[in-house]
């Protein structure tokens, strides 16, 4: 997996991102109904979305995230964090939206991601998300973390999203990311500064305990995101 480039605070992606991020936050609730669902995945129209969308290899990467969450399935969830984070940083290369997508910001679905085998940081913690809950990891448990990323040891910060599992509520999140491959503590990761955080039930600010918004269709990128991954198989009966 290639690491994102490390470029100053005047490029043009993080400009846009924390834009958006104060646009999100100013909005008060983000577009997240998923119903409170797991995936629910349907393999053979899955199967059939991608073939048609990036053929036989596409398939091929496919039957490996597949065959991830069966080898996964029942395990221990510190063996299913470890196993799905490695298997997406793994297969997809960091690459921006206009170098994948020629889009500013593009939200892609997993299947999106892993036939392209590229993305940018929330390509990434999608896939995560949506494998862990096929996994059945509780909804509640996992958070798509927005963060400001401190770069090295200079003062240059880019917009982010991880990954974050919560034992129970209220607990230091663990957190999955592509940036340092490994997961940690939120504790250990003084490079990241939450802004806000969400899934498919609230948002919550910062590192509040209490979220702030019912979910409603605010966020476009999520919705049409969730959209075609009804359409390509993920939620049966969507």
């Amino acid at each position: 997996m290639s690491n994102p480039p490390r470029h100053g605070p005047a490029s043009p992606g993080r400009r846009r991102c924390l834009a958006m991020l104060g646009g999100l936050l100013a909005a008060g609730a983000l577009g997240l109904h998923t119903a409170d669902s797991q995936a629910r995945i349907d393999r053979t129209r899955l199967r059939d979305s991608m073939r048609q969308q990036y053929g036989e290899g596409g398939v091929s990467v496919l039957e490996e995230w597949l065959a991830m969450l069966d080898e996964l399935r029942g395990a221990a969830v510190d063996a299913q964090l470890r196993g799905v984070n490695d298997f997406v940083n793994r297969r997809v290369r960091w690459l921006e939206d206009p170098s994948v997508w020629e889009q500013e910001d593009y939200w892609a679905t997993p299947l999106e991601t892993l036939g392209r085998g590229a993305g940018d940081c929330e390509d990434f913690t999608i896939a995560k998300y949506v494998s862990l809950r096929e996994l059945e990891v509780p909804e509640p448990q996992l958070r798509l973390i927005y963060v400001k990323a401190r770069i090295g040891r200079s003062d240059i910060t880019q917009a982010h999203m991880v990954l974050g599992y919560y034992a129970s509520p209220g607990a230091e999140p663990q957190v999955l990311d592509n940036l340092v491959t490994s997961i940690s503590p939120a504790s250990l990761r003084t490079d990241l500064d939450p802004l806000f955080s969400f899934n498919g039930s609230g948002l919550w600010a910062g590192g509040s305990s209490q979220s702030r918004a019912d979910p409603v269709a605010r966020l476009s990128r999520w919705r049409s995101a969730i959209d075609r991954m009804r359409r390509q198989g993920f939620i049966q009966g969507g």
